[in-house]
């Protein structure tokens, strides 16, 4: 899967089934070279008003389900 096919999924988290954001990119260990997070780029609603980024970082083990249109994540 391209990462241009991710960036089109909606990320959902599945303990409230809210609509989190769109990844916009992901983040490398230099040494191993092995993707370690997806940055996502959250919906305005989601944004806190205490928040100083607009960005997200999710690790590869709060994935659930990469689905056709979704990406299931469990963040708490």
């Amino acid at each position: 899967m391209k990462l241009s096919e991710l960036q089109r999924k909606d990320i959902i988290n599945i303990k409230d089934g809210k609509k989190i954001g769109k990844i916009v990119d992901v983040e490398f260990d230099i040494k191993s070279g092995y993707m370690i997070h997806f940055v996502i780029e959250k919906y305005n609603f989601v944004k806190s008003l205490f928040s100083t980024s607009d960005d997200l970082t999710i690790k590869f083990t709060q994935i659930k389900k990469l689905g056709e249109d979704v990406i299931l994540i469990d963040i708490s």
